[in-house]
C-alpha cells in the first residue's frame, strides 16, 4: 500500500486505541451503512483473525456498531454504540471465526430489516484506510476514501460504455473502476471511484439507461 502524505501513516482523528482495529473498522461499518442506505433492524458481525483475537479491547465491536449508526471516526457517541444501538432496537450479533483470511483485519457485515439484507466483506488495511473487498457475493476493490458509485446491471455489450459516457458528459473524471460478474450474461456490479460527488440528476441519468438495475453512491 502507497501513502500519499504523513497523515496516512499517522491516521484519522478518532476514537479508539488503534486506527486500523478502531478507525478502519469504523469505516467499513459506515460504509456498510451507506450502502443500506437505511438503519438496520438487525446485524451479524463475523471477525476474522487479529479483529477476532482482540475486538474487545481495541474497541472493534463499537466502532464498527459506531458507523453502522452513521458515526465518523471522531464522533464520540462510538464510545456507547452497542448500548445506543441496543436503544434503538438494533439486534446485533458477533462471531469470532477461526477460518483464515488473505488479510488479518477482515470484518463480513450483514444486515437487514423487512425491506432487504446487505452482505459486505471489509479489510481495514493500516492507517484508517480500508477496502471493501465483497459485496452480496460480488467481488470488488473499492476505498471508502473517494466518492464512488455502484451500478448493478445486465452484463450486456455496451452498458459499460454508456454509464462511462454519461460521467465524461458531466466531465466527471473516473479514479478507479471495476467490473464483477458471478455468471456470464447475468448479473454484474460495476465499482466506480470518481473525483468528486455526484450530483442526484447524473445518478437518475445513470438510472435510466437500458440494462441499469440499480445506482448506489457513497460520498466521501
Amino acid at each position: 500500500m502507497k501513502y500519499k502524505s504523513v497523515f496516512d501513516i499517522i491516521g484519522p482523528v478518532m476514537i479508539g486505541p488503534s486506527s486500523s482495529h478502531t478507525a478502519g473498522a469504523a469505516r467499513i461499518g459506515r460504509v456498510a451503512r451507506s450502502l443500506f442506505s437505511r438503519e438496520p433492524k438487525w446485524v451479524e458481525i463475523s471477525l476474522y483473525g487479529s479483529f477476532a483475537k482482540t475486538y474487545k479491547g481495541h474497541g472493534t465491536d463499537v466502532a464498527i456498531v459506531g458507523g453502522i449508526l452513521d458515526f465518523d471516526t471522531f464522533d464520540t457517541r462510538i464510545i456507547q454504540s452497542l448500548e445506543l444501538a441496543k436503544q434503538k432496537g438494533i439486534a446485533v450479533r458477533f462471531i469470532e471465526e477461526d477460518a483464515i483470511t488473505d488479510h488479518p483485519n477482515t470484518a463480513r457485515i450483514k444486515m437487514g430489516d423487512e425491506n432487504g439484507d446487505l452482505e459486505l466483506v471489509g479489510i481495514s488495511i493500516g492507517g484508517g484506510k480500508i477496502e471493501i473487498i465483497e459485496l452480496n457475493g460480488f467481488k470488488l476493490k473499492l476505498s471508502g476514501h473517494h466518492p464512488a458509485i455502484l451500478v448493478v446491471h445486465n452484463d450486456k455489450y455496451g452498458t459499460i460504455a454508456s454509464v462511462s459516457n454519461v460521467l465524461a458528459k458531466h466531465q466527471i473524471n473516473i479514479g478507479h473502476m471495476e467490473v464483477s460478474r458471478k455468471e456470464k450474461g447475468k448479473m454484474a456490479l460495476m465499482t466506480i471511484e470518481v473525483d468528486q460527488n455526484i450530483e442526484d440528476d447524473i445518478l437518475k441519468e445513470i438510472s435510466q439507461l437500458p440494462n441499469i438495475t440499480r445506482v448506489t453512491k457513497i460520498v466521501e
